[in-house]
């Protein structure tokens, strides 16, 4: 199976789960909370499946970018996965936000290594998100013109991106 015929079939499936997920969202707000933008209850029973959610966004997100650096690590890169892996960091990197409600940081107990900085400086977390999103949407722009350079810069853009973030809000583990 080709890395592109691969993403598609996880990309199909994490789609179908999510759909699945959403598929009672107009019970979910009567049964005990708000429902945030991502669809998950605000009610502290739920806030343990917000983290859960979080931490499988991030790993998705790592697993793209392992596989934009695989692909650039080798001698003939798929510009095509490349945009595709880019695109998917970019539509997980819009939810970011939405999964850091109030009550689920280290200090509510939780096994999580968001550092309580998303919450006290929430404004400069969004900025952070925001960058995410404009770095991954410009490495899906630049990898369509298949100029290994460009794409390259682009990559290392998006890695500068991740870090940033992580040396702020993020545990080190």
């Amino acid at each position: 199976m080709t890395f592109a015929a691969a993403f598609r079939t996880t990309a199909l499936g994490i789609l179908a789960l999510g759909l699945a997920a959403c598929g009672d969202a107009d019970n979910a707000e009567g049964e005990g909370g708000a429902l945030s933008s991502n669809g998950a209850s605000s009610a502290s029973g739920d806030l343990e499946s917000v983290v859960e959610e979080r931490q499988a966004n991030y790993e998705a997100i790592s697993d793209s970018f392992k596989a934009i650096r695989t692909q650039m690590e080798g001698s003939n890169p798929d510009f095509a996965a490349i945009g595709q892996a880019a695109d998917e960091i970019n539509t997980r990197a819009q939810q970011i936000p939405d999964y850091f409600p109030a009550g689920t940081s280290v200090e509510d107990g939780y096994d999580t290594e968001a550092l309580p900085a998303i919450w006290e400086q929430p404004g400069v977390f969004d900025q952070r998100a925001q960058a995410l999103i404009d770095a991954s949407a410009e490495l899906s722009g630049v990898a369509v013109t298949a100029d290994r350079a460009a794409v390259t810069t682009a990559v290392e853009k998006l890695g500068s991106t991740c870090k940033a973030c992580h040396d702020r809000f993020r545990m080190d583990d």
